[in-house]
C-alpha cells in the first residue's frame, strides 16, 4: 500500500487519512478514515500534529504541493470549538453503544455456550435416557422460542466457536436456532417455531448410527457408502421413537429434511406437494448450513455465496417462498461476511437485526489496534455503508490474521 506522510495543510476532501496520535487524544471515532467535509480538515489542523498518514491507494484524490502560505487554524477558534464539542459528544455517546453492544455480545457468547453444552448431553443421552433427553429438549427449545417469538427485533450474532470435532452439534443447533427465526419471519405461530426448533434439534442424529470412517472420508464416497449415509433420515426417526415424548407428528421433518421440491431429494423421493409443510423450511436452513460446512473437508462457501447459491442455483429444488424467506431474514450480509465499505475500510458483519437488515453491525479492520480491541461500527450510527463482499483470500495475510474469519458460521441469538 503507497502510505505517505504529508503536513495538514496538504489535506483535501477525499483522501483516506491516518491520525498519528493515541485515539483518545482526538475527537475523531476512528484513528484512519477518509475525510468527506471541509470541517473534518479543520479540526485535524487544529491539534497542531506535524504529519498526518495518508493511505493513497483509498484516496480519491492526489496529494496537493505544499501551500506557500501556511493554513492557519487555531485551537481555540470558537467554531472549531464548538465543531470538536459535539465530535467529542458524539464519540462518547457512540462508546457507551459499543459497549452495550459488547456486553450483549458476551452474554450471547455464554448462552451459546450453555446451550452447546446442553445440545451435547442430549445426543448423549438420547440412546440410554430418551425421556429425559427429550424433556430437557423441549425445555432448551422452548425457551429460545419464546425469546425468538416474542414481539420486537431480534440480533442475530455471529459466534466464535472454541471446540473442533464436534460438527453434529454445532450443526443441530445452528439449524434449530434459523429454523425458529424463519418461522418468527414466516409469522408462524409460536408452536410451529418450538416444533420446528425440535425437529431440527434433532434431525442429523441419525449420523450417530453412521461410522464416522464415512462421516469424515475425505474425497467422494462410493455407492454403498454414500446409501448407508442416506439412512441417517430413517436411523434418525428410530432412534427418536424409542422416546414416547416425541411427539410422532414430528417425525415426518426429520424423515424429509434431505427431500427436495421436485422430487429429486431422498429418502422417499417426494415433491413439495407431498411434503410436511414445516419440513420446507427444515430443508431450507439445512442446505445453507452445509452449503457452509459441508462434510469430509471440502471447503465451505462464504455466507453470502451460499445464500445466491440457494436462490439461484438450487432454484425448483427449494421452497420459492421460504427461500426469499431466508434471504430476507440473514440480509444482503449475513453474519460472518467479509466487507469493504464506501470509505475503503474492510470489516467483518459480526451482527444483523431483523429490524434494520441493511444495516449491520461490522467489525473492522485497524493496524493501529490491538486486534482484541477492533473497533465496531453499527452502520445506522454511519454515513458509510457497505460498498462489495469480499473473498477471504482477496484479504492481505495481516487483515485475514486480525479478524480471523470465522471456519464455522455459527449464530445464536439476543433480543434487538
Amino acid at each position: 500500500m503507497a502510505k505517505l506522510k504529508i503536513h495538514p495543510d496538504q489535506l483535501l476532501v477525499g483522501m483516506y487519512v491516518r491520525l498519528p496520535s493515541g485515539w483518545m487524544k482526538h475527537p475523531f471515532l476512528f484513528n484512519s478514515f477518509k475525510l468527506s467535509t471541509d470541517e473534518q480538515i479543520r479540526v485535524i489542523r487544529s491539534l497542531k500534529l506535524p504529519f498526518v498518514v495518508i493511505d493513497q491507494d483509498k484516496s480519491d484524490v492526489a496529494v496537493p504541493p505544499m501551500p506557500k502560505k501556511p493554513v492557519v487554524v487555531e485551537a481555540e477558534d470558537p467554531e472549531v470549538l464548538k465543531l470538536k464539542e459535539q465530535m467529542e459528544r458524539e464519540k462518547r455517546e457512540r462508546i457507551e453503544r459499543l459497549k452495550d453492544f459488547r456486553r450483549s455480545l458476551q452474554r450471547t457468547e455464554k448462552a451459546f455456550q450453555r446451550s452447546m453444552i446442553q445440545v451435547r448431553n442430549l445426543m448423549g443421552k438420547l440412546g440410554s435416557r430418551p425421556l429425559e433427553a427429550i424433556e430437557d429438549a423441549q425445555q432448551m427449545i422452548g425457551d429460545m422460542a419464546d425469546m425468538i417469538m416474542d414481539e420486537g427485533s431480534v440480533v442475530l450474532h455471529l459466534m466464535n466457536p472454541d471446540k473442533q470435532g464436534e460438527d453434529l452439534y454445532f450443526h443441530s443447533l445452528n439449524v434449530s436456532v434459523l429454523a425458529m427465526m424463519m418461522a418468527k419471519q414466516c409469522k408462524l405461530s409460536k408452536q410451529d417455531a418450538k416444533d420446528l426448533g425440535l425437529a431440527a434439534l434433532f434431525h442429523d442424529v441419525g449420523k450417530l448410527k453412521i461410522p464416522t470412517s464415512v462421516l469424515r472420508k475425505p474425497g467422494a464416497l462410493t455407492k454403498p457408502e454414500e446409501n448407508l449415509l442416506k439412512m441417517h433420515c430413517q436411523y434418525g426417526v428410530e432412534l427418536l421413537s424409542l422416546s414416547d415424548n416425541f411427539p410422532k407428528s414430528l417425525l415426518p421433518l426429520v424423515l424429509q429434511h434431505h427431500e427436495f421440491e421436485d422430487g429429486s431429494g431422498y429418502p422417499r423421493g417426494l415433491k413439495g406437494t407431498d411434503m410436511h409443510p414445516l419440513a420446507k423450511i427444515l430443508v431450507l436452513v439445512n442446505q445453507y448450513d452445509n452449503l457452509c460446512h459441508p462434510n469430509r473437508g471440502e471447503p465451505g462457501k462464504i455466507p453470502y455465496a451460499a445464500l445466491s447459491h440457494l436462490f439461484k442455483q438450487m432454484k425448483g429444488k427449494l421452497a420459492d417462498r421460504e427461500t426469499k424467506v431466508l434471504v430476507t431474514l440473514l440480509g444482503v450480509y449475513p453474519p460472518g461476511s467479509l466487507v469493504q465499505l464506501t470509505d475503503k475500510r474492510v470489516g467483518m458483519v459480526m451482527s444483523v437485526n431483523t429490524a434494520d437488515l441493511l444495516n449491520p453491525s461490522v467489525l473492522l479492520y485497524d493496524g493501529s489496534v490491538p486486534s482484541t480491541e477492533a473497533p465496531m461500527i453499527d452502520l445506522k450510527d454511519s454515513d458509510v455503508k457497505i460498498d462489495r463482499v469480499l473473498k477471504p483470500a482477496q484479504l492481505p495475510q495481516p487483515v485475514f490474521e486480525y479478524l480471523n474469519p470465522r471456519a464455522r458460521i455459527s449464530y445464536f441469538v439476543d433480543k434487538g
